[in-house]
């Protein structure tokens, strides 16, 4: 696993926070792993969570059905 960037740290932290995933740390999320399937294992929902805190953290709206939340994700 390569080191996080400080941005990689806070978002890692807000999907930690986020989905209370108390179990883990912000440094040990590799930031070139899936955050669903075989990644973190996360799902729609948690998807639909992470969106909203960053809406509300960063200002950035993160439309459903946009055909770039694959990428984004």
């Amino acid at each position: 696993m390569r080191s996080q960037t400080e941005q990689e740290l806070d978002i890692a932290g807000l999907i930690i926070e986020t989905l209370n995933l108390e179990d883990m740390q912000a440094a040990g999320i590799d930031p070139e792993d899936y955050l669903f399937g075989e990644g973190l294992g996360l799902d729609s929902i948690d998807a639909l969570e992470i969106a909203l805190a960053i809406k509300q953290k960063y200002g950035i709206n993160i439309k459903s059905g946009d055909k770039e939340n694959t990428q984004t994700f």
